[in-house]
Formats: structure tokens, C-alpha cells, sequence
């Protein structure tokens, strides 16, 4: 009997964690950045050698590029439940995360999202879905409040990429504005893919706005930082969410005259505030040197909470350990994780940086 008990206490069941994010492309950083988080909760959840219905786990990553696509997105998706994984970390993309969504909700599969923000991705209120930072209103509120009560500025333009994203974080920021003193001069649009902003500028520069608001990520927003500065837009602050809050953001336009200018958020703590947090950057930045962007916190805590929820349910099948993940509570990297009813994060901290003399540092 003793010798049963033993061979069961050592066999092992395989936990497949899908990871669903742009491999490939000009955000192929962001995915990394996501995978990387991901990995590093894997390889030490592994270390741990946790047993679940008397089974030791053995997690898995199996990533998949969707090159923040809505089509390969969904396709992805698809494959990860024709996988039968048991959870999904993704999608990194607000377009790509919300039609893979319904897919993940229509075979009962868990998913969460390390980053993104679109309100529209809860909506629908999937049991499957879940978010592991604050949404675009929740960090449009806090920028707004900083645009009127610490930046002072009376004008303001507000150009977004047409992305899921860039739309709803911009569409959310002019509504927070709603009904303050500072008055929305100009909105101009243009696309996740554009290099050249010079019509949208010369067209900002006309109205001289006291600053720019960009609802998109950080390969356009450097560039049209940097040619901003080249058009003399250089008294203008440049607000934007956290697709400009980025280590790319920083190292894109270093040697900037106006990188002091910016002013970004995102959601969570600064890494360096704590030293459980700065124990975890040190881990990643010896797994992964040079990596780090600002989504890999978030993919590693959302691994942590599926593998709390099956330790919680004593199950890693989606449908029995799915219930589990509601009552999920534990100190995240980056926040206490703890999902609503509709699985957005509980009550998330907001943080807001500027620049000065080229090092981005956290708003006083």
C-alpha cells in the first residue's frame, strides 16, 4: 500500500497554458515582454511542484503569435481550443482580444488578459474572460484628472490609431474631460502602422494646443514625438496611456529635446516600490536581460491565479476550476489580484510618470 500511495504521489498531469500575443511585427516586443512573464510563472510554479487531485503538475507554455492581427487572433484562439489547453494568457491586443473572447467563451476556455484595456472586452460579461489591469476609463479618468488639477492646460488635441485601443483609450480621455476646463481643440486620427504624422501635426500645429493626447502604442507615438520636435511642437506636453509607457517609449526617443514632455500612466504600482516587486524585476531582468517592457508582470500573475483557481477547485479542468476563479485573492506582482463580476481587476492602482532630463520617473 505504501508503495501505491507513492507511485501515485508521483504522477504527473500536464497543465497547458496557451500564450497569445504578436510574436512577430513591430509589436513582437510587447509580446515577448508577455511571454516572458509567463515563462519565468511557469519555471517556478514548476520548481514548486504543486499536487492537484493528487497528481503533481507540470506546466506547460505553448505560445502562439496572432501579430496583433484580429483575424490570426481569432484563429489562434480556435486553435487553442481545438488544443484543449487548459487556460489562455492573451491577448496582448484589445482587437485581437475581444472577437477571440466569444471563441474562448463558446468551448468554456479561461483566458486572461495581461493587457488589454478596451471596456469592450468585459461587456458581454464572459464567465471565461478576465482582465488583469485597469480598463481605458479607469486610466483616461486618472490622466484627465492630471491633465486639469497638475498640468493646468486650458487646450488640448486628441489623435488616436483607429485601434481598438488607441480608439476607446482616446474616446475615453476627451469624455473624462467633459465638463473641466480644458477644451479639445482638434481630434485627428491615423493608424497602428503609420511612420509619417507630419499632416496630423502641421494640422495641431495651426490650433497650438498646450498638449497632445495619443491613444496608441509606442513605435507611432516616439515617432511622432520626434517629429513633433522637428515641426517646433516643443512646448506641448504629450499624454498618452500605458502604450506609451514603455521602456521602448524611453529608449525610441532618448536624445529627445521634448522627451521631457511626456507624461504617461499605467495600471499597477511602480516595479520599484516594493521589494517583493523589485525581487521579481531582479528575477526577470537574470532570466530575461534587457527585456522588460511593462506587460510581463501581468502575464505571471495571470498564471499564478489559474493555478491558485485549480488549486482551489482541486482540479485543472476549465469547467470545474472556472467557479474558482472568481474568489481569487492574492498580492500580485503589480496589484492585490482579485476579480468582479465581470472579471475586471478589483479597485487598481493607477500610477502616472513623467520625464525629466531623459529618465522617466513616477508623477509627485
Amino acid at each position: 500500500m505504501a508503495s501505491a500511495a507513492l507511485v501515485q504521489a508521483q504522477e504527473v498531469q500536464t497543465v497547458k497554458i496557451g500564450l497569445a500575443a504578436p510574436l512577430t511585427g513591430p509589436q513582437a516586443f510587447y509580446g515577448k515582454d508577455s511571454q516572458n512573464g509567463a515563462r519565468l510563472a511557469v519555471d517556478e510554479l514548476n520548481e514548486k511542484k504543486i499536487v492537484v487531485g493528487g497528481k503533481q503538475l507540470r506546466f506547460e507554455l505553448l505560445s502562439e503569435d496572432d501579430a496583433a492581427d484580429p483575424k490570426q487572433g481569432a484563429a489562434v484562439a480556435q486553435r487553442f481550443c481545438d488544443l484543449h489547453v487548459n487556460a489562455v494568457i492573451g491577448h496582448t491586443n484589445s482587437g485581437t482580444a475581444i472577437p477571440a473572447a466569444r471563441i474562448y467563451h463558446q468551448c468554456g476556455l479561461p483566458n486572461l488578459s495581461p493587457s488589454a484595456t478596451s471596456p469592450e472586452l468585459t461587456k458581454s460579461a464572459y464567465n471565461t474572460t478576465f482582465r488583469m489591469l485597469a480598463n481605458d476609463s479607469t486610466l483616461a479618468q486618472a490622466l484627465a484628472a492630471y491633465t486639469v488639477n497638475v498640468l493646468k492646460l486650458k487646450t488640448i488635441a486628441v489623435v488616436d490609431d483607429r485601434s481598438a485601443y488607441g480608439q476607446g483609450l482616446a474616446d475615453a480621455f476627451r469624455a473624462a474631460l467633459r465638463n473641466t476646463p480644458v477644451t479639445v481643440v482638434t481630434q485627428q486620427y491615423t493608424n497602428d502602422k503609420a511612420v509619417d504624422f507630419s499632416a496630423i501635426l502641421t494640422a495641431i500645429k495651426g490650433r497650438n494646443p498646450d498638449g497632445v493626447f495619443f491613444g496608441g502604442m509606442d513605435p507611432q507615438g516616439s515617432a511622432m514625438l520626434r517629429q513633433m520636435e522637428q515641426l517646433g511642437l516643443t512646448r506641448q506636453k504629450f499624454i498618452g496611456g500605458d502604450g506609451i509607457c514603455t521602456q521602448g517609449m524611453e529608449q525610441r526617443t532618448e536624445g529627445l529635446k521634448i522627451q521631457d514632455n511626456l507624461v504617461c500612466a499605467h495600471s499597477g504600482i511602480a516595479l520599484d516600490r516594493t521589494a517583493a516587486s523589485r525581487a521579481w524585476k531582479k528575477r526577470y531582468d537574470d532570466k530575461f536581460p534587457g527585456q522588460f517592457q511593462m506587460h510581463g508582470p501581468y502575464s505571471y500573475d495571470a498564471v499564478l491565479a489559474v493555478a491558485k483557481a485549480m488549486q482551489a477547485a482541486n482540479s485543472i479542468e476549465p469547467q470545474k476550476y472556472l467557479p474558482a476563479m472568481a474568489k481569487v485573492h492574492f498580492a500580485g506582482v503589480m496589484s492585490n489580484v482579485q476579480f468582479d463580476q465581470r472579471g475586471e481587476i478589483k479597485n487598481p492602482t493607477i500610477s502616472i510618470y513623467t520625464y525629466q532630463d531623459g529618465k522617466r520617473q513616477l508623477a509627485k
